[in-house]
């Protein structure tokens, strides 16, 4: 039988969805579920990936054996390659936990690029809706951290002005380096905005002293929540000191 007689149905892929509640039983004997993830890794169908993956929706004590069994899930799993990939992605976007194991898989068989495009994409639709738990929407960000991509800095600037700070400091972290010159007002407004926490108004200025913005039109509202290290130049930009 070949892999998409597989995906079509069988025994497999019904053995495979049978397995869930044993890999993801919290309590009684580890060794339960330690064999489930072992059958499981053995499987050629992409319901063991789904199954796989929800291992690390749960958290068993003691932590030595949550981190030992989750370390060996995500090698089962990245072991799938190409197979993993529409698992691991669907799991992505329909799951709010376990995100960053999910970007892990995902970073360990696909191209950056590619893994960046789904990250990109899966911002895009989360900007416009409002999430019980943020999370999710920090790990994604948090992701984008560091990487130079055209489509980062667009889909980003939305997530300045999110209702979670996590989000917002998460955001404004990634963008900083970016210098997008859109992102300029929201990081302002943000910054000056009264209801604005304090660690958010602080990776605010960060951000903009990277980007090397000006504070055109909010000078005197930055000037007065300028604090150390953080200085407005003659020209108007926001530098750091040292």
């Amino acid at each position: 039988m070949g892999f998409l007689d597989i995906f079509g149905g069988g025994p497999e892929p019904e053995r495979a969805l049978k397995l869930k509640p044993k890999i993801t039983q919290k309590y009684g004997d580890p060794v339960t579920r330690q064999k489930a993830i072992a059958q499981l890794g053995e499987m050629k169908c992409p319901e063991a990936v789904s199954v796989l993956l929800a291992r690390f929706t749960v958290t068993v004590e003691p932590q030595t054996t949550d981190a030992d069994e989750k370390d060996h899930v995500f090698e089962l799993v990245s072991a799938f390659r190409q197979d993993a990939v529409a698992p691991a992605t669907d799991f992505l976007r329909k799951s709010d936990q376990a995100s960053s194991w999910a970007l892990r898989v995902l970073a360990a068989i696909l191209p950056e690029a590619e893994v960046t495009g789904v990250v990109t994409d899966l911002l895009k639709k989360l900007g416009a809706e409002y999430t019980r738990n943020p999370e999710k929407k920090a790990v994604l960000l948090q992701f984008l951290e560091g990487k130079d991509d055209p489509r980062i800095a667009p889909v980003i600037v939305p997530f300045v002005e999110d209702m979670s700070d996590d989000v917002k400091i998460a955001a404004l972290k990634t963008l900083g380096p970016l210098k997008h010159e859109a992102a300029r007002e929201p990081i302002l407004r943000v910054l000056t905005a009264e209801e604005t926490a304090k660690r958010v108004r602080t990776a605010a200025l960060a951000s903009l002293a990277q980007a090397e913005f000006g504070v055109q039109g909010y000078r005197e509202k930055v000037e007065a929540l300028m604090a150390d290290p953080f200085f407005i130049d003659k020209s108007g930009l926001v530098k750091k000191r040292g």
